[in-house]
């Protein structure tokens, strides 16, 4: 599935969790055909994210709704400002309401975050990354709130690349059997996905070289130091990807390393989120 499929997949089932047999709330004091307005307040500043995800949870609730953005993904965000208005059924508004809160909060925390690490790499060459450390069903949003933030997703997960993490060297046999095999797996399966493989040593860094056929290296837990020592021995023939132990305190540090890529968990799985409110206005 496309991104457009999966979201919609995603609002559907989402919706139905949410509703169940009846939004009994609304249709207990609420007229069927009754009209409404409401506008997406903000109530803290960060970096907005969700606004085309809400325009999709109430068009797909009602293709008829009107739906006026007054600021878009991307956009800072202060105290007071609205992101959107919206005019459909109070049905669908009351019904949506919750989706779209929970998207929106938790994706412009995420975006905001992101933003904050994202500022840390400007003068330097070093891409952040985010991980699979996401939340079960959630991760489409989630990923996509760290693109908002300035962020570049990594594998969307265990299909799109083939990452030989600790686990998997130590089930195979070691460095060398878990590349070789899997290179003999993309050759037998006919696929062309990429190879990253971690290591956790400067030794481990001199037996991928030796061995080759990977397109990043992982260096996991390493220290600037050692990211250092292990940037200059790769010296530009595979990308090179820092993992473990770092934050917004000290990420400048590793960048300066002049590795290519710095992958965070926290972006995500760290992320607050931002206080939004959907509010009524009387037609």
């Amino acid at each position: 599935m496309n991104y457009k499929e999966q979201l919609l997949f995603l609002i559907k089932n989402a919706l139905e969790e949410d509703i169940g047999d009846g939004d009994h709330s609304t249709l207990s004091c609420i007229e069927t055909n009754a009209k409404g307005k409401a506008i997406l307040k903000i109530k803290e500043e960060g970096i907005l994210a969700g606004v085309e995800v809400a325009a999709t949870i109430f068009k797909y609730a009602e293709p008829g709704v009107i739906f006026s953005p007054v600021k878009k993904d991307g956009d800072k965000m202060m105290v007071g400002e609205i992101a959107f208005e919206v005019e459909a059924k109070v049905h669908t508004i009351l019904s949506c309401e919750r989706l779209v809160l929970n998207c929106m909060q938790r994706m412009s925390g995420i975006a905001t975050l992101t933003n904050k690490y994202v500022q840390k790499l400007k003068g330097y060459n070093t891409k952040l990354l985010d991980t699979r450390k996401t939340t079960p069903n959630f991760r489409l949003l989630e990923k996509e709130a760290v693109r908002i933030g300035g962020g570049t997703n990594h594998r969307f997960g265990l299909y799109d690349m083939i990452m030989l993490k600790d686990n998997h060297i130590d089930y195979s046999g070691g460095i060398e059997n878990a590349i070789e095999k899997a290179n003999e797996y993309l050759q037998e399966k006919n696929l062309a996905l990429k190879i990253e493989i971690e290591t956790r040593s400067i030794e481990d860094v001199k037996t991928v070289l030796k061995v080759g056929k990977v397109n990043r290296i992982m260096l996991d837990n390493f220290t600037p130091q050692q990211i250092t020592e292990a940037v200059k021995l790769i010296n530009g023939k595979y990308e090179t990807e820092a993992s473990g132990g770092i934050n917004l305190e000290n990420i400048q540090e590793y960048a300066a390393t002049g590795v290519d890529h710095i992958s965070s968990g926290a972006i995500i799985h760290q992320a607050k989120s931002i206080d939004l409110s959907l509010k009524a206005q009387l037609l």
